[in-house]
């Protein structure tokens, strides 16, 4: 994945794809599309294909607010009512699409109300423990594996950097500084950490912080495709 952000060859994607692109079949990560909102159709498509199959998978589709704006996103949440697929809809909503507020671009400020529209159990999880959004979680899936078609849960969160990129985007603004700080009192990574004890929690640190290096390291060793890559793994 590492590879595949720094656009080389050892890339899961072999340095082609960049960030919109990471796919992982064997760990059940199935692609994505540049353009945010048809991911959700390709989701549904998928699983389209394990009702077919008729296992006990479910597909976890994962989208911004922004789009819910795209018809992609209506098209698709009717299509799985419709079929009763196997499918939970995860709406992250941190009230932004790259510079405008939620306000600002839908009449609907409830998202989860959209499921419900399409006739799909629509529920939205404000509260910011991660455990309460587990146990929530697996009783959708459980839900879902029983043949009772799609759920929808929307989950409030927030974007600590800006749109793109590793800095910060207060001098633009369109939103403040304040709203963060409110966020980072609760946040969950922090609070999680603080349930450990000092010693498992530095050992579990230690860990990511190695793997990370290590992933970093295999990354800028990698070779940029060449020029006869230019043409494999293309569908034309």
């Amino acid at each position: 994945m590492m590879a595949e952000l720094f656009g080389k060859l050892d890339g899961c994607a072999k340095g082609k794809g960049g960030s919109m692109h990471l796919i992982d079949p064997s760990a059940g990560v199935m692609g994505t599309s540049a353009v945010v909102a048809t991911s959700i159709s390709e989701a549904v498509g998928y699983a389209f294909a394990i009702d077919y199959q008729e296992n006990d998978q479910v597909v976890a589709c994962f989208f911004g607010d922004g789009a819910t704006g795209a018809g992609a996103f209506h098209e698709s949440l009717n299509f799985a009512s419709l079929k009763k697929l196997p499918i939970l809809f995860i709406c992250e909503n941190n009230e932004y699409a790259i510079h405008s507020h939620l306000s600002e671009r839908s009449s609907q400020q409830d998202l989860y109300k959209f499921g419900s529209v399409h006739n799909i159990p629509s529920y939205v999880q404000k509260d910011k423990c991660i455990f309460q959004l587990r146990s929530r979680c697996e009783q959708l899936i459980d839900e879902i594996r029983s043949g009772k078609g799609p759920r929808f849960i929307e989950v409030y969160t927030n974007r600590w950097l800006e749109h793109v990129g590793p800095n910060e985007d207060w001098h633009l603004g369109y939103r403040s500084e304040q709203e963060k700080s409110r966020w980072l009192k609760e946040d969950q990574v922090r609070i999680l950490g603080e349930m450990l004890k000092t010693s498992e929690r530095k050992d579990i640190e230690k860990q990511v912080k190695e793997e990370l290096k290590k992933a970093i390291l295999f990354a800028e060793k990698s070779p940029f495709p060449g020029k006869e890559d230019l043409y494999e793994n293309v569908y034309r």
